[in-house]
């Protein structure tokens, strides 16, 4: 994020100004809420119940502090302020979850909104350490983890009210060329009565997003607006191979057994293949079709956690939250669909969606059917609200190379859904 330049006075008085906000702010919520939104109680009953979670909780709480002292982006110093910040976000919009941001852009103001929201959950505690999980913080650790689950599907369901949406609100997204709204690829805007409506928004019809060689069966295109992570081999017994700079924390995140799931009977069929993964961002268009063509021989949802979808560290310098989500692994554990595609010359191909932080809401097509066949472009589902991502797994008997552009700073280029992602080739 850019920073902006202003006179000394007029930084006095917006500091000024947010502090009396934010005083406002858990003001507000103690004299309007006699009492506590329902999934804030459970939080306080919880919490008061166990002392191992309170404990962590507290620890949690003051190392965000200490690493982020400043109140206008970490306004929850105490676990009362915790608790009223809790309130604040079961029925905050994406962008006023950490309010009175000074940004302008309505990316922005979710994204960091949602960073803060995990930053204090994605603290490195040290009793955590030996647990095995992705990252030893609390909110990977029950009961703490199942509360975060519930707490983000009531959000979800929130979202997806009528009174989540407002005229002001397209206004707000159309402010903001990144959201895309002023290039006409979409439906007509009177078509979201919530939230979740405009998030997953439709295109205005297929010819918004052409689909990359349809005759050729060797191109794989992409299954979403994204940006790629790169690829990763798969070894005999079915793990991923760590590449330099990339650091799996145990031996289960590596697992393609386990990114698949137990229920699976396709779970050990892409020995000494291949992963790849394409990240959607929260200004992307947020359905996902097939990038392939077949058969479909599986469909199933996996159910797993609402954590973050990465690491959240505080960038000082820059004044501003980050998320590093491009570990693979952490797909392991989030929510996630699996649908297996026989294609008739490149074997079995495992599609992926993966829903992130911080709605994990994986939805497919009701036409997605074990036995349907189904041409490069379909439509396969949509994420409702959250950062996203896309897992993709290609057998042993091909070569898969990702042909989408590099940037010259190594990272691949932004492609649109339908764009050429990636080409096979049989082995000999």
């Amino acid at each position: 994020m850019r920073k902006i330049k202003m006179p000394a006075g007029l930084l006095l008085a917006v500091t000024l100004f947010s502090l009396l906000s934010l005083n406002a702010f858990a003001q507000n919520i103690n004299a309007v809420q006699k009492e506590h939104e329902p999934i804030t109680q459970q939080l306080i009953t919880m919490v008061e119940h166990n002392e191992e979670i309170k404990k962590m909780l507290i620890s949690s709480i003051e190392r965000a502090k200490k690493i982020n002292p400043d109140r206008l982006t970490n306004p929850a110093q105490t676990l009362e302020e915790y608790y009223a910040f809790v309130d604040w976000a079961a029925k905050a919009m994406p962008w006023s979850i950490l309010p009175n941001l000074p940004s302008t852009k309505l990316y922005d103001q979710i994204d960091q909104s949602l960073d803060y929201f995990y930053f204090i959950n994605d603290q490195p505690l040290p009793e955590l350490k030996s647990k095995g999980y992705y990252h030893n913080s609390l909110q990977y650790h029950e009961p703490y983890r199942t509360w975060l689950i519930n707490f983000v599907k009531e959000w979800g369901a929130y979202l997806s009210k009528e009174e989540s949406w407002k005229e002001d609100y397209y206004a707000k997204a159309l402010a903001d060329e990144r959201f895309g709204l002023q290039k006409g690829w979409y439906e007509d805007p009177s078509q979201w009565k919530t939230f979740n409506d405009f998030f997953s928004r439709r295109l205005k019809s297929p010819a918004q997003r052409p689909i990359a060689s349809p005759a050729d069966q060797s191109i794989v295109a992409s299954p979403a607006d994204s940006l790629p992570q790169g690829v990763w081999e798969i070894d005999k017994n079915s793990h991923i191979v760590p590449k330099k700079g990339v650091t799996l924390k145990s031996k289960v995140f590596k697992s393609i057994a386990a990114l698949l799931g137990p229920q699976s009977a396709y779970r050990n069929k892409f020995a000494n293949g291949t992963l790849t993964h394409t990240f959607l961002d929260v200004n992307d268009y947020h359905r996902y079709h097939f990038p392939v063509g077949g058969t479909i021989k599986e469909v199933r949802l996996i159910p797993g956690d609402d954590a973050v979808g990465g690491i959240i560290s505080w960038d000082a310098k820059a004044g501003k939250y980050v998320l590093d989500a491009n570990t693979p692994g952490w797909q392991n554990i989030e929510t996630r669909g699996c649908v297996i595609v026989e294609t008739e010359k490149y074997g079995l191909v495992a599609l992926l969606p993966i829903g992130m932080s911080q709605v994990s809401s994986v939805n497919f097509e009701e036409t997605v059917k074990v036995g349907n066949t189904v041409q490069k472009g379909d439509m396969l589902g949509y994420f409702l609200f959250g950062g996203s991502d896309f897992v993709l797994l290609f057998q042993s008997k091909v070569d898969f190379k990702l042909t989408v552009p590099q940037e010259s700073n190594g990272s691949y280029k932004h492609v649109l859904m339908g764009e050429e992602y990636g080409k096979l080739t049989s082995k000999k």
